[in-house]
């Protein structure tokens, strides 16, 4: 009964503090949460050459689509599913634009404040005292 009592008190297996812990995710989920409020993400058109290339990065998965429904075991589809997967997971993430809402500087080191300090004391409990 014991050891269990100890390890809901310590995080992470060590004698640190559960307090501490605690308190550094709250605040490093209040500081994340408040940063990442601020900003827009919006998304443009993908282009190749100056024309649309969305169509193009489809071409990989169908065609791996099409050969994995005529034979599931082929390695080639495989490949090419996994391949036009990854082609319009980067094209999405290539395509974002982040844009940073106009804060004052007080709200930014705020935010920063609460991220960078709750991140450390989630690392401090962690360490044995």
């Amino acid at each position: 009964m014991v050891r269990e009592r100890s390890r809901l008190r310590d995080p992470g297996g060590t004698s640190g503090g559960l307090l501490e812990f605690l308190l550094g995710f709250a605040m490093a989920v209040g500081g994340g949460y408040l940063l990442v409020d601020r900003v827009t993400v919006t998304s443009g058109y993908w282009s190749l050459w100056g024309y649309n290339a969305f169509g193009l990065s489809l071409l990989p998965l169908l065609i791996g689509t099409g050969l994995l429904f005529f034979g599931g075991r082929s390695v080639v589809g495989w490949l090419l599913v996994l391949a036009g997967a990854v082609i319009i997971f980067a094209g999405i993430l290539s395509n974002l634009h982040l844009y940073f809402a106009p804060t004052s500087l007080f709200a930014t080191v705020t935010m920063l404040l609460l991220l960078a300090g709750g991140l450390g004391l989630i690392a401090r409990s962690l360490r044995a005292h």
